[in-house]
């Protein structure tokens, strides 16, 4: 979890977080009360309709996670963001009716509240199709209101967001899941075109959601395809044997030899006494140290990078995984017996995937 983020406990074993640009959502929405001739009793009350609000996307997104551990899948935590929550699950369902059920899950959520509410007298502001519908009408009129908006936004077909799940589960039950989600991706830059007019046209809000689905579904194109094309390849397969190591007490001249005489850009640093790694000297990391110690200046003084540390035989999918959640741009590849063998680095990832994409062309 990120130090500005608020942790507000664990519900069913997942962490649920607030990001803090939320709190400038609440406080928005009460100085915005205010100004618009309301009481500061009456701001509050709109606080704590958002507050109601994000609560029934809390458990929007407990029902993505509940679904999703049925099928084994864990999820890491749930974060409020001012446009909404996101459920960060450890994987995507491999079957498509698995996903088909987890993405429909949440919206089902939202349709079970609205007909609570319904079911307890409460019914729509007769403005509901007004702009003045959440603002000039009874707390719980509004709620529902809310809670079938919510239905009908997250079942659009805007991948990433559920609509868009929908629709590649249901795509990828009469074709490959890569083109599946090629076509949903499509589409969810498609429909994020339209939230950007929408947004240009007086609706600022849709401006956010539209970056989100465009970035969303441009990501996610690309990490499926990643998938893809690494199913089966194993760390040994993309890491780069021939290396050099630099020691603790190496200067920054000789580094800068080594950088200019080859291609490596990253170099493992090992303790001269123990000969154990004890970090990682990036390209980017020496420059800037070299301007400020000189081509005197020792390795030990550089603010390294942390180096870790990845078995030969495991999944390249899972290690590449692992490098992301921990920030970390190299791998030192290891055996069985812990010997080292390699160096899995960025660069050298970004070239065996290239290699693999022209194969798979070519095939």
């Amino acid at each position: 979890m990120a130090s500005w983020n608020l942790r507000l406990g664990r519900y069913f074993g997942i962490p649920i977080d607030i990001h803090w640009t939320f709190w400038l959502l609440l406080i928005y929405v009460f100085f915005d009360g205010v100004a618009n001739d309301g009481t500061p009793a009456e701001a509050l009350v709109s606080v704590i309709f958002v507050v109601t609000l994000f609560a029934c996307v809390v458990l929007h997104e407990l029902g993505h996670a509940l679904t999703a551990r049925r099928f084994g899948i864990t999820t890491r935590d749930i974060t409020l963001y001012p446009i909404g929550g996101v459920a960060r699950l450890e994987r995507i369902p491999e079957r498509p009716i698995e996903e088909l059920l987890v993405a429909i899950a949440g919206p089902l959520v939202n349709v079970v509240i609205a007909g609570s509410l319904f079911l307890a007298g409460v019914r729509l502001p007769e403005n509901a199709g007004q702009p003045t519908a959440l603002t000039r009408t009874d707390f719980f009129s509004s709620l529902l209101l809310v809670n079938c908006v919510l239905v009908f936004f997250n079942l659009l077909p805007a991948f990433p967001m559920d609509g868009g799940r929908i629709l590649r589960a249901f795509l990828a039950m009469f074709t490959d899941y890569v083109r599946a989600t090629r076509i949903a991706a499509a589409m969810g830059q498609f429909m994020a075109i339209l939230f950007g007019f929408l947004g240009l046209s007086g609706l600022p809000m849709m401006l956010f959601i539209a970056l989100f689905v465009w970035l969303g579904a441009t990501g996610e194109a690309g990490s499926v395809e990643q998938r893809f094309l690494l199913k089966d390849a194993r760390v040994r397969d993309a890491m780069l044997v021939n290396y050099s190591r630099v020691r603790d007490t190496d200067t920054l001249g000789d580094v800068v030899k080594r950088l200019l005489s080859g291609s490596q850009s990253e170099f493992p640093v090992y303790d001269s006494t123990t000969e154990r790694a004890v970090g990682l000297l990036t390209r980017n990391i020496l420059i800037s140290s070299l301007a400020s110690l000189g081509a005197d200046g020792l390795v030990k003084d550089c603010p390294i990078e942390s180096l870790g540390t990845g078995q030969a035989k495991r999944s390249l999918i899972d290690a590449i995984q692992e490098m992301r959640e921990a920030s970390q741009s190299c791998l030192e590849v290891v055996d069985d017996n812990g010997v080292v063998v390699g160096l899995l680095t960025q660069e050298n990832l970004a070239e065996f995937i290239m290699v693999r994409s022209a194969m798979k062309s070519g095939a």
